[in-house]
């Protein structure tokens, strides 16, 4: 079988005998033979008026592949429907194929559906006509969503609305600040030429209470100082708060490096792992913020593999996202009914594999599905290193996960959460990583490189071609069924 594993800009072939491969299971019901691509957002055409979503807030399109694998199976593009273009019927694509944005997929309509049909909430021009300061939160440039894409029909909506300053506020969590030319990148020419384009502060927060589970709240000053806050972000799996988008554009987003870390201490506890919101010590930390902090709208979006918006949500929080996460898991929700001797996962190609920091989710994503001893090999460029300073000295301790679980007991580090994660997994598999940077010290810190993953491959198949292996472009979480 033959894969594209994304990695940096541009992707790594790789070809695996189908005998060895793990197949993955889509609660979509991709995998079936003749599946119409409607079928994937368990959305039938004719019966598009009778699913809620497409009703009360939520606009949906087609989208490609959930992983870019390469396949004889063929699926027919559908007909005209809400926001899709015409197609003759005789045209097919190949599962993974890259699929051309005018021919498939409307983002515009997709984007304006959402904004104009706003989940138990009034149209953003009602909520906004009273109103004089309004912030947008937006990703940082680790994030995949395409902000730029959306914002200016929500700035559109807010100058109907006569509102007189927008500041667009970018979530940058504990994450480093962005140039003046990153930060026109992400939002855009059009949102840089009317709105105020502001990296939070983490040094300029204000206290404003705690949550049940006693973390301090303390939020970017700017946040608090407008009279409407409007969150944005991409819905997918996060590895201990259960999803991204929603809340999280708050904690971590805007609040204190102090909030942050007592937050993301909870990473530890039973119920902190992905694709569970509900009892989900970290997330149910996080929606209380986001009430005290009080957001008055959410627009997330939902991306396929090219980073094209197939779907998206606005509204009330947190209503609107609850129901973006119920479609997220009909499209992405995958499950494998066996465990691997290796496991084959990228991050998603850049802006996910800038750093290890960030990357290292790949890891946390498939690490339930690899037997114990076998092998997880990550696809990450990585060109910015460790990506962050802390979790790059506890990363030279990752073979000791006793010695960085207890000093994380001891009081909980940012950064260094994440190399206690990397050590628990070290603990049960090896780790290999494919990059053709050298930011690893003798790649001594618990990882070995890969410089060849075909060649790789081949050699472990050569030594037992009875092998399982599990494949996944795109980092995508796996359950084990």
């Amino acid at each position: 079988m033959e894969f594209k594993i994304p990695y940096g800009k541009k992707s790594i072939a790789l070809n695996i005998p189908e005998k060895n491969i793990v197949p993955l299971i889509y609660k979509s019901g991709m995998q079936k033979e003749k599946t119409d691509i409607s079928d994937i957002l368990n959305l039938s055409i004719k019966d598009a008026d009778k699913k809620s979503f497409c009703t009360n807030g939520f606009s949906t399109n087609v989208i490609s592949s959930t992983d870019n694998i390469s396949s004889t199976k063929k699926y027919k593009k559908p007909i005209k429907s809400q926001g899709l273009e015409k197609l003759n019927e005789s045209e097919v694509i190949s599962l993974g194929e890259k699929i051309k944005e005018d021919a498939i997929i409307n983002e515009d309509k997709i984007i304006e559906d959402a904004l104009n049909r706003p989940i138990k909430s009034p149209d953003l021009i009602d909520l906004a006509k009273t109103k004089s300061n309004v912030c947008i939160l937006v990703s940082d440039i680790t994030r995949p969503c395409p902000s730029y894409k959306f914002l200016p029909f929500i700035i559109k909506k807010l100058k109907k609305a006569k509102v007189k300053n927008i500041d667009i506020i970018f979530g940058l969590g504990i994450h480093r600040k962005h140039t003046p030319e990153e930060m026109v990148k992400l939002a855009g020419d059009y949102a840089a030429k009317d709105c105020n384009l502001i990296d939070f502060d983490i040094n300029n927060c204000k206290y404003i209470g705690q949550t049940k589970n006693s973390t301090p709240i303390e939020v970017f000053k700017k946040v608090l100082d407008c009279d409407l806050k409007i969150a944005t972000g991409n819905i997918e799996y996060h590895y201990f708060a259960g999803y991204s988008g929603g809340a999280k554009a708050v904690m971590p987003g805007v609040c204190s490096k102090k909030s942050v870390s007592a937050n993301h201490s909870m990473m530890l506890k039973d119920g902190a792992e992905a694709a569970r919101f509900y009892n989900n010590p970290v997330r149910d930390d996080i929606e209380q913020v986001g009430q005290m902090v009080g957001i008055d709208f959410i627009f997330n979006v939902i991306l396929d593999d090219n980073k094209k918006i197939i779907a998206a949500v606005s509204g009330k929080n947190n209503e609107a996202y609850l129901e973006g996460i119920k479609l997220y898991d009909e499209i992405y929700e995958i499950s494998v009914n066996q465990k691997a001797d290796i496991v084959i996962t990228s991050a998603g190609g850049y802006p996910k594999d800038l750093n290890l920091y960030q990357a290292q989710k790949a890891i946390e994503s498939v690490k339930n599905v690899v037997k114990k001893g076998g092998k997880i090999i990550l696809v990450a460029e990585c060109q910015e290193g460790f990506g962050e300073d802390v979790f790059e000295e506890w990363m030279k301790y990752v073979r000791d996960f006793n010695y960085l679980y207890e000093r994380l007991k001891k009081g909980f580090v940012l950064g260094g959460h994440k190399a206690v994660a990397m050590a628990k997994v070290l603990n049960d598999v090896q780790i290999y990583q494919y990059t053709d940077k050298s930011f690893h010290c003798n790649w001594d810190f618990g990882f070995e490189k890969i410089d060849n993953i075909q060649a790789f491959i081949d050699n472990e198949l050569k030594y037992n071609n009875n092998l399982k292996i599990i494949v996944v472009p795109n980092g995508r979480f796996i359950k084990f069924a």
